[in-house]
């Protein structure tokens, strides 16, 4: 998936915090509520306008940036 499809951001939605794309459901909000312990599953269930694909492809994107950045 490439980001745009994945992520976008707006100034009229959410202020313009990076959102996943059709959600007002901010990115941070997926990384903060697996810090805190939450499962992925658990945060789909909560947040069900984000999709699965969506998650597991800022979760890679997320992860290939910080690859880029040790290297």
């Amino acid at each position: 998936m490439d980001r745009s499809e994945i992520l976008s951001a707006d100034p009229e939605i959410m202020s313009g915090a990076t959102v996943f794309r059709g959600t007002r459901v901010p990115v941070e909000t997926l990384f903060e509520n697996l810090a805190s312990g939450m499962s992925l599953d658990e945060f789909l269930g909560e947040f069900p306008t984000v999709e699965r694909a969506q998650a597991e492809a800022a979760l890679l994107l997320a992860a290939e940036d910080l690859k880029r950045l040790v290297a």
